[in-house]
């Protein structure tokens, strides 16, 4: 597999507390990680920075082979890595609207943003409610929106936050069988969580943070 990125060392102070250093942190381009630790550890932090949301002292970053920089974070990695929040906010309208926003911003005509809304919304299971109000949505449909929502924007490196936390049996399934679709159509993907049903999935690699460190193992 070819490097999607990689980061000569990482470090997160919170006041004169070092929360994590990481070197030598490299993930590759269309694989699935799970990123594992205590409560505290960090792993939301990390996901953060590397979407752009925290700052982090970095060096030697790249991306897809491009030296990049984090601080200030640069517009081509806005638009190659997408970050889904455990608790995912969306707007008061209607669910196709909620997808479909991100191409909007991005100025794409309405008629080529609407196909990929279907496309999105029919692969995360979600089409039949595309006029839905978010506020009426279960907690797993509302997780599938927000994946389909991320899926539309095409990301190289999708950073999921306890994709499947607060989920019952049957959600859980439906948004686990959504993880390597997307890894076969070529994104990585990061997800910060304890699912141990996520952990095992074939093919996908640990890390886990412990003690401000990065601790890897190959679940393959």
């Amino acid at each position: 597999m070819s490097t999607l990125l990689r980061i000569g060392r990482l470090r997160k102070r919170l006041g004169d507390r070092v929360l994590f250093e990481l070197e030598q942190f490299s993930l590759d381009a269309g694989r699935a990680y799970v990123l594992t630790g205590v409560n505290g550890a960090g792993k939301s932090t990390l996901l953060r920075i590397l979407a752009g949301l925290e700052q982090g002292e970095a060096t030697d970053v790249s991306f897809d082979g491009r030296p990049v920089a984090l601080s200030p974070y640069p517009r081509a990695l806005r638009r190659d890595i997408v970050y889904v929040h455990q608790h995912p906010i969306m707007f008061s309208t209607s669910v196709a609207h909620n997808v479909g926003y991100g191409l909007l911003a991005r100025a794409m005509p309405k008629a080529a943003a609407a196909a990929l809304v279907r496309g999105a919304m029919d692969w995360a299971g979600v089409a039949h409610l595309h006029a839905h109000a978010p506020a009426r949505l279960s907690g797993g449909e509302k997780q599938r929106v927000a994946l389909a929502r991320a899926k539309v924007l095409s990301p190289r490196l999708l950073l999921l936050d306890e994709p499947t936390a607060n989920l019952d049996g049957a959600a859980r399934e439906q948004v686990m069988a959504l993880i390597p679709t997307l890894t076969a159509a070529g994104a990585s993907v990061v997800m910060a969580c304890h699912d141990r049903d996520l952990i095992n999935l074939p093919g996908v690699r640990r890390f886990k943070l412990r003690d401000g460190r990065i601790e890897s193992k190959s679940e393959d």
